[in-house]
């Protein structure tokens, strides 16, 4: 009977085929149009709105742009949106994010069942885009399958730009192993690297391969603990991690994808060492000095900061280790933005948000806080155009064609409409529920509070 068993194993697979495409068809294609009318515009870099425009959304681009009425074509039947004045803008971009693990307590992710995990994340990523966050750049954890579901449609969330697991050093920033499991057997994956929470490498060989791992799952960029951090258990934000070879090791396995390397770092050391291995994109450095930030300058290199500042609850106890760093992480902050302007550094803005839903649900409030630093139209153009030309870093590895962050023809169709005017009160921007009253992404209308009227 051997002789049926290839009929039986192409039957298996043409079934197998079938049921594949069926999981992974297409979206549901966009709305055919959406007009959206009187409506002043915020297009991502200019300083003023501009007077009351139309704009024509068709499929998930922006068509057409016009000081006049604007006719459809015949063939389309646009939904009308009245905006009476209101601000259309660009969908919000936080480009310092990790999805799955900005919900949960620290124990909680380190514990349970991945399948509860990716619950979570969905809801979270769900959330985001409710608040206006229409693109992420997410910075480490398992989230590939999460990106999948939403850009089949499965579920709704934002544009993810994911990096996979970030990579640690032993007693790195990624290093959440127990003292009970170290020293770690040959070849022994803890709980974080079974998941693709996180990867532990200690040579340049193991970074290389490792980095090339997150790069064949779908990584768009590659994130390296370079430096000690809050969140960890071993390391003093002083401590400096990794070489410069094995930085380098990743570097050029992800320059050879046509992408780029992001690193956590707080101080000039660990920077210093990031920059000379050839990273883009300097995530955090709260603690930099005045010499450091100059060489990010000359090199025009990508400094991601974040608005650490006391004002909200934090995850850690009162007099515990990780809440004495925490503190002495947020004492640089006002110092490194002073730095980021006077130098002209291209700085990105992002929340890094972790371990708690009520500060998760406060995403736009850590863009509002931007204006103790930056003008209404500086900040938003920092979440915007700016974020969007840090995503384009990833090069052939985006996941996403088209342009972001702006308000142009051809554009994707990326768009909120602002009860308000943002560019005069950026508070506008913390409280979405209110403010927010249509939230558009890739064309597809996910929230519409005003009352709507056919053609």
């Amino acid at each position: 009977m051997w002789h049926h068993r290839p009929i039986a194993f192409l039957i298996l697979m043409c079934f197998t085929v079938s049921m594949t495409a069926s999981a992974e068809s297409p979206a549901p294609t966009p709305p055919r149009g959406v007009l959206f009318e009187a409506v002043r515009i915020f297009d991502g870099t200019a300083e003023q709105l501009t007077e009351p425009m139309q704009v024509l959304v068709v499929g998930n681009r922006i068509a057409q742009i016009s000081a006049e009425p604007i006719v459809p074509p015949d063939e389309l039947e646009p939904t009308r949106i009245q905006g009476a004045g209101r601000t259309l803008m660009p969908g919000l971009i936080d480009a310092h994010t990790h999805v799955m693990y900005a919900t949960l307590s620290q124990p909680a992710i380190l514990t349970s069942d991945l399948g509860f995990l990716n619950v979570a994340a969905t809801r979270a990523a769900a959330d985001m885009l409710m608040r206006g966050f229409t693109s992420i750049r997410d910075l480490g954890g398992p989230v590939f399958g999460l990106k999948r579901g939403i850009d089949l449609g499965l579920v709704p969330g934002p544009r993810i730009w994911p990096a996979g697991a970030f990579i640690s050093q032993s007693g790195g920033h990624g290093d959440f192993r127990l003292p009970s499991e170290l020293p770690a057997a040959p070849d022994a994956f803890s709980f974080s690297e079974r998941v693709g929470a996180a990867v532990i490498a200690d040579s340049p060989d193991a970074v290389r391969k490792r980095a090339r791992e997150q790069l064949a799952l779908g990584a768009s960029q590659i994130k390296l603990m370079a430096g000690g951090g809050v969140a960890s258990s071993y390391d003093p934000l002083d401590v400096t991690q990794y070489t410069v070879p094995e930085l380098r090791a990743a570097v050029e396995a992800a320059e050879n994808w046509g992408t780029y390397v992001a690193v956590h770092a707080y101080t000039p050391r660990a920077v210093r060492q990031a920059i000379e291995a050839g990273v883009a994109s300097i995530e955090h450095g709260q603690l930099l000095d005045e010499a450091t930030v100059r060489l990010i300058a000359e090199r025009d290199l990508w400094w991601s900061l974040q608005p650490f500042i006391d004002d909200q609850p934090s995850p850690y106890a009162e007099g515990s280790m990780n809440r004495r760093k925490q503190l002495a992480m947020y004492a640089g902050t006002d110092r490194a933005y002073r730095l980021a302007k006077q130098y002209g550094i291209k700085t990105a803005w992002g929340t890094d948000i972790l371990f708690n839903a009520e500060n998760a649900k406060r995403q736009g409030a850590k863009l509002a806080v931007m204006a103790r630093w930056y003008t209404p139209a500086e900040a938003l153009r920092m979440a915007t155009a700016d974020n969007a030309e840090l995503l384009a870093l990833s090069g052939p590895r985006s996941p996403y064609e088209g342009k972001l962050g702006v308000v142009e023809e051809g554009a994707l169709a990326d768009l909120l409409l602002v009860d308000g005017n943002p560019l005069k009160d950026l508070s506008l921007v913390a409280d979405p529920d209110r403010h927010f009253v249509v939230i558009m992404k890739d064309g597809w209308i996910y929230k519409n509070s005003l009352t709507e009227s056919a053609p």
